[in-house]
């Protein structure tokens, strides 16, 4: 059940960094988070960004994408042509803008069972940032997709889908 959404969303951030960014990126070895562990200790990483996007309706939880600034102005860089060297407008955008397309499109696949609402982006930006996680009941998971990119930069995908409504919807549609 697991591997279907793991799938899901990989697929769907592929999709967004070829289409959108023109780059290929290569997904690693998915794990589970414990929402209840500390952030940086748990994640091994310290990222400086996330976006994060709620989800709501039938399943409840939530998608973040997390990276270290320097990737996000790189990225940045190649959608708006500039050099950025801040967490300025323009990354913030590009960090919401990439997760919510990222969302929309593990949405379509996700609706063939139940229907979601998805939220404005808001992004999180700091060193040793936590993320407090929605769908507190205990069958909520939060699996983590590092991705490769560039060679050796590195971002992670996190979704968090609450198990009372979504482990049916996991287990018929994919």
């Amino acid at each position: 059940m697991m591997n279907q959404c793991i799938q899901l969303f990989t697929q769907a951030c592929k999709k967004v960094f070829k289409n959108l960014i023109g780059l290929e990126i290569t997904p690693e070895r998915p794990y589970l988070f414990d929402k209840n562990a500390v952030h940086e200790q748990d994640m091994s990483k310290e990222w400086d960004i996330s976006a994060v996007i709620g989800l709501a309706g039938d399943a409840r939880g939530a998608v973040v994408i997390s990276m270290k600034k320097e990737l996000a102005f790189r990225l940045t860089g190649i959608l708006t042509g500039k050099t950025h060297t801040d967490l300025d407008d323009d990354v913030r955008d590009a960090m919401g803008e990439i997760v919510n397309i990222i969302t929309g499109n593990a949405k379509q696949g996700l609706e063939t069972v139940f229907k979601l609402v998805v939220s404005l982006p808001t992004i999180i930006k700091g060193d040793e940032h936590s993320i407090s996680w929605p769908g507190g009941g205990i069958h909520a998971q939060i699996i983590c997709i590092p991705f490769t990119i560039f060679e050796n930069d590195e971002f992670t995908l996190s979704v968090s889908l609450d198990r009372n409504k979504a482990a049916s919807f996991i287990n018929r549609a994919l």
